[in-house]
Formats: C-alpha cells, structure tokens, sequence
C-alpha cells in the first residue's frame, strides 16, 4: 500500500452557499471518474451534499494531488476551498462521518452520504487499498459514535433543524406544509412537520410515485402532486419547505400566496428558493446559514458527547495510521520474498544442473549454490551501508545491524566505529557475483 492521501473541500464553514452551489459535481460517481482520469492519480472519492463538496486523492506525491484538486475547484473562490494533507485528511473524513463537522452536530443523515460516496467512488474505479481502509474506518467510527455517545440525541437533521426554526414564526399545530423534493433531505423535513401536528401536508416532487411513497410513511393527511403543481398548491401552505436537487429554482414568487404570511425554508444546494421570493412582504425566508441558531444549540448540548467522539476518533485515527504501516510494511516484505524466491528457483536449477552434468561433488555444488545466494541476497544491503557509512548515516546502519542481529531484540548493538566502517569498507569481499556475470 503506497501513495500519499490529499483532500481539498468547501463547506458551510468555508464558503457560501454560493460558493457550495459552484463547486458542486452533477454526480459523485462522474466526479470520481473525471479524477480518475488524470494519470497521476491512483485512487478518488468525492462526497458531495448540501453542505459540503470534498474530494480526496491518492497520488504518489502530495504536490501532484494538490494540484488535481486545485483543477478540480477550479470554479471555487480560493478563499473558500481548504486543502489538506495526508493526515488531516483522514482525520477529518472521520470527522465528517461522526457528524462532527455537520451544520447539526452529531446529526444521522451523513453517515448515509458516506456510504453512497463509497459505493459511488467504488462504480467510478475510484476505490483502491488506501481509500477502501479510509472511508471504511470512518463508517465504522460513525456507528460507533452514534451507539456508543449522546451526539445524536435531539435535534439530528437539517430537516427537524428547518422545522423548529419555522416554529418561531408561525403555529405548526393545524398548520398546512408544502415539502418541495421527495429525497432524503425532504423525507426528514415531513417526518418533523408531522412530529410537530401539521394538519396536512403536501408533497411536490418531479416523480410523484416517489411522493406518494413518502406520503405512505406519515401518520398525517398527504397529498403527493408532481412538481408543476406547486403553482396551485402552495396558495394552501402555511409553511413551505423546499429541498430538491435542481440546478435551478424551483420556488419562485408568482408560486406563493399575495398577501397571506408564509414561511418559506430553502434547504436545497444549489438553492431551491428564487432570491426574488425573499422580497415578499408577506413571505419570511430562511436558507441554510439562517439555521446556525439552532444547530448552536443543538451544539452546545452535545459538548460533552462530542468530547467523548473526539476522544474515539483519536483512537481510530492512531488504528488507521497503524494499518497503513503494517500494510506498507507486508508490501515490502513480499517483495523480499519473491527476490529470494527468485534467486532461489535460479540457483537451484543451477546447482541440479551441475550435479546431472556430474561437476563436482555434492557439497562442492551445494556450497557453492549456498555462497552465490548469500552473495546475492547482501549485494544490496551491503552497498546501501557502505553509502551510509560514507554519509556518516548512522541510523541506517544501526537499522541494518538490528535487522541482522542473531541477538535481535536483546541490548541495542552501539553504532560502529570509523575504524570498523572503514574495514568494512575496504574489506576484498566479492558479492553478487555468478557464473551469469
């Protein structure tokens, strides 16, 4: 396992909803494609919702993912686009799977978007060793997070968020709701407008089957309409909450009622709310940065458990970091198993070869199999510490001597002297010499 991890990504925190509205893909599996295809880049994975865009790369060098990324957001203000390096990357995709990074702290919804990336980034080609173990260990210490601490009791979505703020302006008891999209943002949102005893709800969406679905889950009087009947009923609403995927508006203001008080809420990335709407004296909008009041709170109530996850999340951080090293390890491991298993299958055919030919006896064409492979095999070693004798590179070498230490794991050997390096230095010792050569 090889390579190094970038990451470069606009949030709420980072950037408006503007700047989100611009740096987001048409989908994550053609994002993780269009990385893909940059030769240089060995892995990718992109997460991309309403209140975040991220993408992370496998390169052979931070340099190289750095600028992929930079091209990647090329469309994205500087100012809003955060780039960060192998481990703070990953720390902060375990972040984001907790929901720590989440506008409602602690909230369930993006765990979901975590695994739809994956699965995403997995249709894309862009799933390899580094990031497979990446976005799984952060899955796993989401679910972690949420049965083991408190970070999710309470207010847990954007969408029960949106509906305790509209509870400020308007009586939800009785009241009539308009949800705009059927996915999962708006699927939350009617869940918390039934909670709150709606009378009726009405779900507009561009599939109406998809509404009527919805529809079926809630203890509540729904009417599932297709998308161009907002005209018609969103006279009735008393509150309108949108959430779609369109690329454009599609709430506009000859939609809402003249002159009755409304409560619009546009939780949609890239806006699902015509800024014109805002204008109406009679209509009240609320877009995403307008619910910071109410994830302040919910923060605050989640301190504590949010202390505890930052504890998980340094543990799982350190077992991560941990099974890079064992797999980069393994990897260099098989590597010297299959040269000596090579030099071995050479000097073996070698060595029946002149006992069929009758060269010598046994032990002459055995030891003379055993000295070639020991040759071969310090060849390299022996060459890379008569360099770092040279460099007076003395962790090399005292590496080395606890590599080939038969007392290894005994008193630490003491680094050689200048005397000793430099018989070594000049010791008439031939290695890695055959009958090839």
């Amino acid at each position: 396992m090889s390579g190094v991890i970038t990451a470069a990504r606009v949030t709420h925190d980072s950037g408006s909803v503007d700047d989100l509205a611009a740096a987001s893909p048409d989908s994550q599996r053609a994002a993780v494609r269009a990385l893909r295809s940059v030769p240089e880049i060995e892995e990718a994975y992109v997460l991309s919702t309403c209140n975040r865009v991220e993408a992370y790369v496998v390169s052979s060098d931070a340099t190289l993912g750095r600028a992929t990324l930079e091209e990647f957001f090329a469309t994205t203000d500087d100012d809003a686009l955060v780039v960060t390096g192998h481990d703070e990357s990953l720390r902060h995709l375990l972040r984001v799977a907790t929901g720590l990074e989440s506008v409602v702290l602690g909230e369930d919804q993006i765990i979901g978007q975590v695994r739809t990336a994956y699965e995403d980034a997995r249709g894309g080609g862009g799933i390899g060793p580094m990031l497979e173990a990446a976005v799984t260990k952060s899955i796993h210490v989401g679910e972690r997070a949420r049965t083991e601490t408190a970070i999710n009791e309470g207010v847990v979505s954007l969408g029960s968020a949106a509906t305790r703020l509209v509870a400020d302006d308007v009586s939800l008891e009785g009241a009539t709701g308009l949800i705009v999209g059927a996915g999962e943002m708006g699927r939350l949102a009617a869940r918390s407008l039934a909670d709150a005893d709606v009378s009726k709800l009405l779900v507009a969406n561009r599939t109406v089957d998809r509404a009527a679905h919805l529809a079926d889950e809630l203890a509540v009087d729904v009417d599932a309409v297709p998308l161009g009947a907002i005209a018609t009923v969103a006279d009735d609403a008393d509150v309108v909450i949108a959430a779609t995927g369109s690329d454009e508006p599609v709430v506009e203001p000859h939609h809402l009622a003249d002159g009755s008080d409304q409560v619009v809420v546009d939780l949609g990335q890239p806006r699902d709310v015509a800024p014109a709407v805002g204008g109406l004296p009679s209509v009240t909008v609320y877009d995403l940065d307008d619910l910071e009041s109410i994830t302040a709170e919910t923060r605050e109530q989640r301190a504590d458990a949010a202390t505890e996850v930052e504890a998980m999340i340094d543990r799982e951080f350190e077992l991560l970091c941990d099974q890079y090293k064992r797999a980069r390890a393994d990897e260099v491991i098989a590597a010297m198993y299959e040269s000596a298993d090579r030099i071995k299958e050479r000097e073996l055919e070698r060595a029946i070869a002149e006992l069929e030919k009758g060269n010598g006896s046994q032990r002459e064409v055995l030891e003379a199999m055993a000295d070639s492979m020991v040759n071969q095999l310090l060849a390299p070693p022996t060459k890379s510490l008569r360099e770092a004798a040279a460099e007076d590179d003395w962790s090399t070498i005292n590496t080395a001597l606890q590599l080939f230490d038969p007392d290894f794991g005994g008193e630490p050997p003491r680094s050689p002297s200048i005397a000793a390096m430099a018989e070594l230095d000049s010791a008439d010792v031939q290695v890695g010499v055959t009958d090839d050569d």
